[in-house]
């Protein structure tokens, strides 16, 4: 399903993959059966392609990456993410037109970095269920 540019994450890569991440990363969660997804995949492998110089990209299965999923809050497919030294920074849900993807990409490299480092996350033992 995917080019060589496109690394295949699932639960069991999930963190070694953003502790290696050396560049932006966009991530598209998908499932097999979404026709969304299949809808915008060959404009994702393109920009894969295109950027590989200054970004890379993943693609999840939600099928084989529950956990990472519902630890992004992702409810629906395709969901792209953007992380920028391991944080996500930037979320779009849903076949967006694929100007708006590649806008998404060309500003996650030009503008990522800046953005990490003007965020403050929460403490990790912050719970909604206390």
């Amino acid at each position: 399903m995917t080019e060589s540019t496109i690394i295949e994450a699932n639960d069991s890569n999930w963190d070694e993959l953003l502790e290696k991440q050396d560049k932006p990363l966009v991530v598209m969660f998908y499932l097999p059966a979404c026709t969304h997804c299949k809808e915008i995949e060959p404009y994702f492998k393109e920009y894969s392609k295109e950027f590989k110089d200054s970004c890379r990209f993943a693609m999840v299965n939600g099928l084989f990456a529950p956990r990472t999923a519902m630890h992004y809050g992702v409810k629906g497919t395709p969901t792209f993410k953007f992380f920028c030294r391991g944080q996500p920074i930037k979320e779009q849900v849903g076949a967006v037109y694929p100007s708006i993807l590649k806008k998404s990409i060309e500003e996650l490299i030009n503008n990522g970095e800046e953005c990490v480092l003007k965020s403050t996350p929460l403490p990790s033992d912050i719970s909604p269920y206390e």
